[in-house]
Parts: C-alpha cells; structure tokens; sequence
C-alpha cells in the first residue's frame, strides 16, 4: 500500500524550520530539568514510601494534607490521581521521605497515614491503603543501571552503523536517538510527571524504534547513491525520504494509534509507559526525516567546504 505516488517535498529545504522546532523543544525541556520540575524521579530511583489511599467520595487534597499534619505525618507529597492514572480522581497518593523506606519504617508509614485520616479527615471514608517502599541505596543503584543501558544501547548502535554504514551515519543516527530522548525527558519534566522503571523501558524501546525508522532511510540514502553518482547529495537525501515516506507514515501511524490507546484506556500502571512512547513515536518519526538526513548533507557540505579551503593556499603556493 502506498499513500503517497511521486512525492517531491523539498525536505532539506525546509531544514531551519526543522532546527527551529527542535531547539524549541529541546530548550524547554532542559530548562524545565534545570530550573523547574528537574526531572521528577519515582520511588523506583528517589527511594521512599509511596501510599495509595483510595477514597470513597472525591477528596480534598487540602483536608488530606491538613489531616496528616495534625496527625504527626511529616516532609509528606500528595498526589491526587483517578483510577484511569490521570489528576482528579477519588485516590491519593501520599510519598514520604527516603529516609522511612525500611522495615522498620514500613508499618509505622502506614499506619501514621491512616491514623491521621481516621482522626482528622472527616470528609468521606477510604479503603485499604496500598504501600510501596524502595531503600535509597537501591533507588540510586536503579538510577545508574538505568542510565548504562540507555548509554551502551546508544554506543552499540553507533559501532553498528558504523560498520554497516559509515561513521557519519552512526553519528548522525545517535544524535538523532539523542535529540529523541532529550525531548522525551523533557515532556516528563514540563509535565511534572514521574519517570519510573516502565517510563525507562518505554525510552529504550523508542531508542530502537526510531534507529529502525532512521536507518530505513539511510539505507534507501546508500542505495541511491550507488545508483545516482552524478547527483547531488542534497536532491539523493530528499528523494530517499520521499521514497521511504509511505513506509513512515504507514507505520508510525500505526504505532502511534496503538500507544494512544494505551494512554486513552490503559489505566495507571501503564500511563508513563504510554506517555512516553506516544511522544516517542512522534519524535522519533521526525527526527529521521528532519535531525538525521539534514546531517549528512552538513557533514558533506563541511567536507566540500574545508577540501576548498585547503585547496586554495595550495593552488596559490604553486603558483
């Protein structure tokens, strides 16, 4: 199936645009983990108690929050969230500090909230809460095997395009996967939603569904080059994408519906995991038309331009 016959977009003409939208993007997300949200970790890598007190009515997150003040909660986080995973529902979840994550503290955590709501929050009733501890110490093991795997994945992709391809390529593609993530991350920081452990699977998924998509074109690059030699590389790179954009679409379309649906109907366990796939696909998609090509014909235009420059002191010098 084909849904575009004979498409001729000038894509590389349309490159500063391209680079306008990433900056802007990127710029916002980095300055939201900066000076912002930061990047709003989960109990998974934070470490803490995490406790869901399901209500029977919709609660006032101020009450609960005065509630387990008076009752001796202290250095505590609420969240009100619904049973879909998205804000305003009848559940609350209530993150205390690192520093009650044993044990010993477990019990105690627990039983301190619901004391505290039994006492003094008189609004509607709630069911039994549900606790869930991470120790710091694994919660900043978990933070670093996290970040080496997206690291190794991101370095064993650049030797294999190197070998498959060229260095440039390898290079071009990680920036690509690089830019994705960044943005990613920083839709979750704008958000002010937590990155945990299925957020970290939904990346490195994305990392490798966007070098798929990116070195599809790639491939299409190579192959019409060896064909069109006399051609420029700028007219090869747009028509290869051209080539491949029913294949993009197609699939990414596709793609794209299905982790929708899981953030639409999913529920909570999945939410981060869609979010982060659904911008992901988006980005990922993009990102191989208007981040990796565009970089190869820089990288070409750089070469050309230095091979002049020094081929001009030495036309001068022998003459």
């Amino acid at each position: 199936m084909e849904l575009f016959h004979d498409a001729n977009i000038d894509w590389l003409g349309k490159k500063w645009y391209f680079l306008g939208f990433s900056l802007i993007f990127s710029v916002a997300g980095v300055l939201s983990m900066l000076f912002w949200h930061h990047i709003p970790l989960s109990i998974d890598f934070k470490g803490g108690t995490q406790i869901t007190v399901p209500f029977n009515a919709p609660p006032n997150v101020d009450d609960v929050r005065a509630a387990l003040s008076q009752g001796g909660v202290k250095d505590f986080e609420t969240q009100r969230v619904s049973a879909m995973g998205g804000e305003g529902g009848n559940d609350v979840i209530i993150s205390l500090p690192a520093s009650s994550a044993t044990d010993a503290n477990h019990d105690a955590g627990r039983i301190a909230v619901e004391n505290a709501l039994t006492n003094y929050y008189k609004d509607s009733g709630y069911g039994k809460p549900s606790v869930q501890i991470v120790g710091p110490t694994a919660g900043k093991q978990l933070q670093r095997q996290a970040g080496f795997a997206t690291l190794w994945s991101l370095l064993g992709m650049l030797i294999y395009l190197w070998f498959r391809f060229e260095l440039i390529y390898g290079v071009a593609a990680v920036v690509a996967v690089f830019h994705d993530t960044l943005i990613t991350v920083g839709a979750f920081s704008l958000l002010n939603k937590e990155i945990s452990l299925t957020v970290i699977a939904a990346i490195l998924t994305l990392i490798g569904y966007s070098m798929n998509d990116t070195i599809v074109v790639f491939d299409r690059i190579r192959e019409n080059l060896g064909l069109s030699r006399r051609e420029s590389l700028s007219d090869v790179v747009n028509r290869s994408i051209n080539q491949t954009l029913s294949r993009t679409v197609l699939t990414s379309g596709l793609t794209f519906l299905t982790v929708l649906s899981l953030l639409l109907f999913g529920g909570p366990v999945l939410r981060g995991f869609s979010l982060a796939l659904t911008v992901g696909v988006l980005i990922g998609t993009y990102s191989s038309i208007a981040v990796a090509a565009p970089m190869l014909v820089a990288y070409q235009d750089w070469r050309k331009a230095k091979g002049k420059a020094a081929a001009l002191p030495a036309k001068r010098a022998k003459a």
